[in-house]
């Protein structure tokens, strides 16, 4: 089997991971059963109970959805594959499969005394994610999988962002411990500033 075959496979088993993750997001999203919901307002107000977690899910989706972006976009400057890059796909995958759990988590608490759990995993999490990045753009860097000369300056670039954002959600995750809403608050914009950056990238 081709080396391009074999890279094949690997963007399309990518693709449906996330489409799972991205689908799981959404399940622990409900009404709880418990809610006595007899007028209008009850709904209202049983709506508004529910709003951490649908902001929650939101920003999860933006983040799984920005990473798949990321790894589309990378995957057209790979030609070959190989087992290091293959592992350190399967951990970037990992991260992403394992968000909907803290999603749930920091929805359900943020607004609580113990919001500094949720907010510290969810953190830690991202960081994960941005460590997986490193080792994928070191592994195709190390193993000369760049489709062309002119990849090679992105990917090293790539691997600096990479870098960059696993100190940042690091320390957002520690800072975390004495500031959740804060810090939920600046994961927040920063994701934003990534969705920005990447469309401005991409439009150039």
């Amino acid at each position: 089997m081709s080396n391009t075959s074999d890279n094949s496979r690997l963007e399309a088993f990518c693709d449906a991971v996330f489409a799972i993750a991205m689908t799981l997001l959404i399940i622990d999203i409900k009404i709880p059963p418990t809610t006595e919901i007899i007028t209008t307002t009850d709904f209202w107000l049983a709506l508004k109970h529910i709003a951490p977690s649908i902001f929650s899910f939101l920003l999860s989706f933006s983040i799984i959805l920005i990473t798949w972006v990321n790894h589309h976009e990378a995957m057209k400057h790979i030609s070959k594959s190989a087992p290091s890059f293959i592992y350190a796909n399967g951990f970037l995958l990992l991260t992403v499969v394992f968000l909907p759990f803290p999603t749930a988590l920091m929805g359900e608490h943020i607004l609580t005394d113990h919001a500094a759990p949720a907010v510290i995993l969810y953190n830690s999490v991202i960081a994960l994610q941005s460590l997986s990045w490193v080792l994928i753009i070191s592994a195709a860097l190390k193993n000369n999988l760049a489709k062309n000369e002119k990849s090679i300056p992105i990917a090293i670039l790539n691997r600096k962002f990479g870098y960059f954002a696993f100190v940042l959600y690091s320390l957002c995750a520690i800072i975390a411990i004495w500031f959740p809403l804060a810090i939920a608050l600046v994961t927040t914009l920063t994701w934003i500033f990534w969705l920005g950056w990447g469309i401005r990238v991409k439009n150039e």
